[in-house]
């Protein structure tokens, strides 16, 4: 089958706007979307074939949005269950490889589009989606040896399957929690963001998975061991240096390599200071809220605005593109299960808004007193509610700003340096929350 458009690296990276785009396939106004590899035995896969399940490109209506699934099986004799995320990961690449296609993010997440332009030039099925992969799959990585593809575009087909994918995901990060940084000597880093954000890559723990939540330590692993020049490779972590915001010396240095001198410094459990960088295909946001000293968390799938007044892409935009913005924070929503999660910034309780369909989803790993401390779009909507409501469930940042409050200045002078006879400002009964004070002396 003759693919009727360019598959080449080159097209790595390409953005399809709405208008530009004839369908969308899964996406955040799609509830039903996701992506699995499964590793099976040679004699149940049909190798090069390619299934679509339900309407193909040519009976979608252009412009439309769509339920969308994709399933890959592999076998080979190299080929272990170990690497099943690995592969997984590698679906968002090569997709990126096909001119006229996009596809952002991983797992129940995944955003695909086709553009207008490609499908007119005969790109009107799925199977040469599917036939590019199997190509660039055996090439890429030739321990598989048989590979087959499914497509699905039916709704209720689609939802089931995510049904069924969500279990084998939380088995795979379940197994991760077992360990924690100080077990191991060996972090893991990820590139496969770069082609977006050219100067971000994903610094993975044990106690850190990606901020796309799809590569957690032993994926990490399992991909560097197969595959040692592709994009996932070994961290050694060297010398401890902040054990509380979880700053390592070999950390920094990588950083400083791979990010191209943009970034020098990691703190992998803090907003603030040194961040971790992001990328776009983080599956949250942690953010800063200063009104109330706290921080929250937003998920792309979020609809509507979060507590500060903007949605999650005006967020994403000032999270992403592999900058070093203090106060935000990409990252997966499996980190909030870590004992480290943002440990330097009071951890959970610094926690004080996020939707109510993750805090469900995390409800077990919250402190059980702080439970119904946590506020969600159903209790406040804007700062003003999230302070009525912070403060009747007694949360612990209240504390937090009577210690400010409590700082009383009943009479404060302030001179000029080196003016004599200058202006005198008198404060008087002031109540003072200053983050830095600078004297510097007027020559």
């Amino acid at each position: 089958m003759k693919i009727p458009v360019d598959v080449s690296v080159v097209h790595e990276g390409e953005r399809i706007r709405k208008e530009d785009m004839y369908v969308e396939l899964g996406g955040p106004k799609v509830s039903s979307k996701g992506e699995l590899v499964r590793v099976r035995k040679p004699g149940e896969i049909r190798d090069g074939n390619v299934e679509v399940e339900g309407p193909d490109f040519d009976k979608l209506k252009e412009g439309g949005r769509y339920p969308f699934a994709i399933f890959v099986e592999v076998a080979g004799k190299n080929v272990e269950e170990d690497l099943e995320a690995v592969i997984e990961r590698r679906i968002h690449d090569y997709c990126n490889y096909v001119e006229g296609f996009m596809h952002l993010n991983q797992r129940y997440d995944i955003w695909c589009r086709l553009s207008k332009k490609s499908y007119e030039r005969g790109f009107n099925t799925l199977k040469y989606l599917g036939q590019a992969l199997i190509t660039l799959f055996k090439a890429e990585l030739p321990i598989i040896e048989k590979i087959q593809v499914t497509f699905i575009t039916d709704e209720k087909k689609v939802e089931a399957f995510v049904n069924d994918a969500r279990k084998i995901y939380e088995a795979r990060d379940a197994r991760a929690r077992a360990l924690s940084e100080e077990e191991v000597d060996t972090f893991y880093g990820c590139v496969l963001c770069q082609s977006f954000a050219p100067t971000h890559f994903c610094v993975i723990t044990p106690d850190r998975i990606s901020l796309c939540g799809s590569i957690n330590w032993f994926d990490g692993r399992a991909a560097a061991r197969v595959d040692p020049k592709g994009p996932n490779f070994a961290i050694p972590k060297g010398e401890l240096i902040d054990e509380v915001n979880g700053e390592y010396s070999g950390v920094n240095k990588v950083v400083k390599e791979r990010s191209q001198g943009e970034t020098e410094r990691f703190y992998l459990h803090s907003i603030f200071n040194f961040p971790h960088t992001s990328c776009g295909c983080f599956e949250s946001i942690a953010f800063y809220i200063p009104e109330v000293d706290g921080v929250g968390v937003v998920h792309r799938d979020y609809i509507g605005e979060t507590v500060l007044g903007v949605p999650f892409s005006t967020l994403a935009t000032q999270t992403g593109g592999g900058k070093q913005v203090e106060g935000f924070l990409g990252m997966a929503i499996e980190y909030m299960r870590s004992p480290k999660f943002l440990q330097a910034d009071g951890g959970w309780n610094r926690m004080v808004w996020l939707p109510k369909s993750v805090k469900e989803r995390v409800i077990d790993d919250i402190p059980a007193e702080l439970r119904d401390k946590i506020a969600t779009e159903e209790d406040a909507t804007d700062i003003a509610a999230l302070k009525g409501f912070l403060k009747e469930r007694g949360h612990p940042v209240v504390e937090r700003w009577r210690e400010v409050e409590a700082v009383e200045v009943p009479e404060l002078e302030v001179m000029p340096v080196g003016a004599p006879g200058g202006i005198k400002i008198i404060l008087q009964n002031a109540k003072i929350h200053a983050e830095k004070v600078i004297i510097k002396k007027i020559k």
